[in-house]
């Protein structure tokens, strides 16, 4: 695969110029085609907007409001999680800001960001594996039951929820299981294709969060959760009034509860990590020579970067991957965030190289600093590569050995 250098970006902030330098550069490899790029309604890219949302944020109420979805201003969720994704707000930084806020709001928060951690060691250890079934298969509907669409927008809940996702690229945490639920354990359609439709529209999309939420939902790693009208009334109040199918509604009731069968392969690496010091990377600095560039990943993208911040002087290189961005056919917004957060970086002084093609084909032989990023595709890419300096990844709680088979399993490990 031949790589191109890329043209500088626009200013940060000119959103037009930098949609139209993403619809140029990089709209063939998106979902809607260059002339449907568009951004989110709600999210901007950059260390700029992350800092300002964090500073903004006040986790008081949070506990009793996280899962609250409709009127919007009902919502606790911090809405902190694209910025997460995407390193601009690394996971200590976010657990340190609450401090000081009510205990019971505090403990929830962080208990959340514990979940977004043990997603991450989950990721780090299992790799591609996490996109099979780890403990059991869901039950298979009846092809006659099956739903076609298995999110149909005449559902006021479903035109709420898509059309957030879709136009905003982000769900509170409540709606991303009512879609997840919906998709298999209603209307029975494959959760691995619902996973990649929420992975192609999320700015937080990453593949350790999405696929433990819907393991996690849809029963392949735990019981399955039930979506019904219930929750909609509950989270939602006076949304079923508005609905056109509010005195014939498809989700009145419970769904069945079916178990699925055991998968024969449940992985070895649930149980026990033979080697936490691989799956989590150093823990001081390995260096083999003089870096003359950082290499930067979409995982860590802030000015926090341990291998920006030791090395403050050299330009920064980002690889648009060819293959797996036509691979993936990500929705334009995510792109236009991206580019938003690359924008902002070159905009505070530092020099910024883009390419688009093979990121090994235009790394090799160059000596890079890298963080070590705890993704197989990062591990491939330093196979190929070899950095000369590899920083420590910044772990709100480092990979342990122990067993994994559910959150509280690896929180009691750690």
């Amino acid at each position: 695969m031949s790589s191109t250098a890329l043209p500088a970006l626009p200013d940060a902030g000119d959103r037009p110029a930098l949609l139209a330098w993403v619809r140029e550069q990089l709209g063939d490899l998106t979902l809607e085609g260059p002339d449907g790029v568009r951004a989110s309604e709600r999210f901007a890219g950059g260390q700029a907007a992350a800092d300002a949302a964090l500073g903004a944020y006040d986790v008081a109420g949070y506990a009793r409001r996280r899962n609250e979805v409709w009127p919007a201003e009902r919502r606790g969720a911090s809405a902190l999680s694209p910025y997460i994704r995407h390193g601009l707000l690394p996971l200590p930084r976010v657990w340190d800001a609450v401090d000081g806020g009510p205990a019971p709001d505090v403990r929830k928060f962080r208990d959340e960001l514990q979940w977004q951690e043990y997603a991450r060691h989950l990721y780090a250890r299992l790799g591609a594996r996490t996109g099979q079934a780890l403990r059991r298969t869901p039950a298979p509907l009846p092809a006659d039951s099956r739903w076609p669409d298995p999110w149909p927008r005449e559902m006021a809940c479903m035109d709420l929820t898509v059309g957030e996702l879709e136009r905003d690229g982000w769900l509170v945490n409540q709606t991303r299981m009512w879609l997840a639920s919906q998709w298999t354990v209603r209307a029975g359609h494959d959760w691995a294709a619902g996973e990649d439709r929420f992975f192609a529209h999320l700015l937080d999309g990453s593949r350790a969060a999405n696929r433990l939420g819907w393991q996690w939902t849809v029963g392949t790693a735990s019981k399955p959760y039930g979506f019904s009208r219930w929750q909609v009334e509950k989270r939602a109040p006076g949304l079923c009034g508005r609905c056109p199918l509010r005195d014939d509604c498809p989700i009145q009731g419970w769904p069945p509860d079916r178990s699925g069968a055991a998968v024969a392969d449940v992985p070895d690496a649930l149980r026990a990590d033979p080697s936490p010091d691989v799956t989590g990377g150093p823990e001081r600095p390995v260096l083999s020579g003089d870096p003359d560039a950082v290499w930067l990943t979409a995982e860590s993208l802030g000015q926090a970067d341990p291998a920006l911040a030791a090395h403050p002087d050299l330009p920064a290189v980002f690889v648009f991957d060819q293959e797996r961005l036509a691979r993936w056919r990500l929705s334009g917004k995510r792109l236009v965030f991206l580019a938003e957060t690359l924008a902002g970086l070159a905009a505070g002084g530092r020099a910024l190289e883009l390419h688009r093609g093979d990121p090994a084909a235009v790394l090799r032989g160059r000596p890079v600093a890298a963080t070590f990023t705890p993704v197989p595709g990062w591990r491939a890419i330093a196979a190929a590569v070899d950095p000369a300096a590899v920083h420590p990844w910044p772990w709100l709680t480092r990979p342990h050995g122990g067993r994994m088979q559910s959150f509280s399993a690896w929180r009691r490990a750690s």
